[in-house]
């Protein structure tokens, strides 16, 4: 796992370094928004997606600056639904990577309009030319993220999430809302670099069935860490799902069976990476830490 540890730390400041380059900061009456976009991307965080994205990438040789676009886009969508689903709206969070959260540190507007802007600026970068000379590559590539954010994917969990029948929910239930609201950009991530890398459809269809499973791994791991991790270790609070009385996969098949399910998911995952040989064993790796990890 050394490795893997060295390649998540060198990517995510390799991530951030191209955040920090493509939201410059700016004076005047603007610069309040983007100075909270800023603050909502450079914080920190794991950089699993944008991770992926570079990672199966390199199954394909594509260049980095690339593939570190296409993440810095990936990681712009993942941090505006951070900031809206912590808007007193919706989960009403006060803290998120060990630190305020946007709406907090700023003020309501200023958190809607920041989600607003890394939302709308990451298709802004995907239809670029840097990010590839091909605009049918650059194309395929804005689709799919677009799929991976709206109603089909994230902006459809989160509603499914927020709604009456959350609670009532059953497993199929509950892994058809992950699906949506975690594991669409999971997915599109991974499938991101085979997009770039002109993969053939095999391999991208490894790769999906690969970020599925992983996605549903990753979630039921998160719902561990809902009830066994303190807000501390976590960097964000704990607890809230059972206080709101929602259906989880914890709360549906306790704590011992959840795990071994996300043990099971793993094996399948890495199960779909036999094709690419040794050239995926960090993405091997990123499954074992996805069930593993402490926040």
């Amino acid at each position: 796992m050394t490795d893997l540890s060295e390649a998540l730390k060198s990517t995510a400041a390799a991530v951030t370094r191209q955040l920090d380059e493509l939201l410059p900061q700016i004076g005047g009456p603007r610069g309040r928004v983007v100075e909270a976009m800023r603050y909502a991307c450079l914080a920190g965080g794991k950089r699993l997606r944008p991770f992926l994205t570079v990672a199966s990438a390199r199954l394909f040789d594509v260049r980095d600056p690339r593939a570190l676009r296409v993440a810095a886009a990936v990681e712009m969508i993942h941090c505006y639904s951070l900031v809206h689903d912590d808007l007193p709206a919706m989960d009403d969070s006060d803290l998120r990577r060990g630190q305020p959260t946007v709406h907090r540190k700023f003020d309501e507007a200023t958190a809607i309009l920041a989600g607003d802007g890394l939302l709308t600026e990451a298709f802004a970068i995907l239809s670029e030319p840097a990010t590839h000379k091909d605009p049918l590559i650059r194309g395929e590539l804005t689709r799919g993220l677009a799929e991976a954010a709206g109603a089909r994917g994230m902006v459809g969990g989160q509603q499914v999430d927020m709604s009456h029948e959350r609670a009532e929910l059953d497993l199929d239930g509950i892994t058809e809302l992950q699906r949506m609201k975690t594991g669409a950009l999971i997915e599109f991530a991974c499938e991101a670099g085979a997009i770039l890398g002109g993969a053939d459809t095999e391999s991208r269809t490894a790769l999906r069935a690969y970020a599925r499973d992983l996605g549903l791994a990753f979630q039921i791991a998160d719902d561990l860490l809902d009830v066994e991790a303190s807000s501390e270790q976590a960097g964000k609070p704990t607890g809230r799902d059972a206080e709101a009385g929602k259906a989880t996969f914890v709360g549906l098949m306790g704590q011992k069976r959840a795990r071994i399910r996300a043990e099971e998911l793993v094996d399948s995952a890495c199960g779909h990476l036999d094709r690419f040989g040794d050239k995926a064993d960090l993405l091997r790796h990123t499954a074992q830490f996805v069930v593993n990890r402490p926040s």
